[in-house]
């Protein structure tokens, strides 16, 4: 897949209602809608390793498709779920430890960008990246 490589965040579409429709508090959105986001994705297989940095944090998760592993968000929300591929998106379904919610994600390659786009209680978001 495309996914491969480093992606920066260039522009964000509705994330400050989606972060306040999971709960983030309003200093915590304010800093989100301009964390600096910086993606780096490697595919082996069915292996990925993603490495996101931003100012607020740097980590790296390894994940196969389709396994489930656990996940906090940059607020400390824990998740637990897995990725798989439909068609050339790669498609997340998470569910929340503290209230058992739904997060559903897919990241895929519009162009020369990586689209993110989250789905929470039905507030949908974008987050759109460009090779860096």
């Amino acid at each position: 897949m495309a996914f491969n490589g480093t992606w920066k965040i260039d522009r964000n579409e509705n994330y400050e209602k989606f972060m306040e429709a999971m709960g983030v508090n309003i200093m915590k959105r304010k800093l989100g809608a301009h964390d600096n986001l910086k993606i780096t994705i490697q595919q082996d297989g069915n292996k990925f390793t993603v490495k996101e940095s931003s100012n607020f944090r740097t980590i790296e998760l390894e994940f196969t498709l389709g396994v489930n592993f656990e996940y906090s968000l940059a607020d400390g929300t824990e998740l637990t779920g897995s990725w798989n591929t439909e068609e050339n998106k790669l498609v997340g379904t998470f569910t929340r430890k503290d209230n058992g919610k739904v997060l559903k994600a897919h990241r895929e390659i519009v162009g020369d960008e990586l689209v993110q786009t989250y789905v929470y209680e039905g507030v949908e978001a974008k987050r759109i990246f460009k090779r860096g």
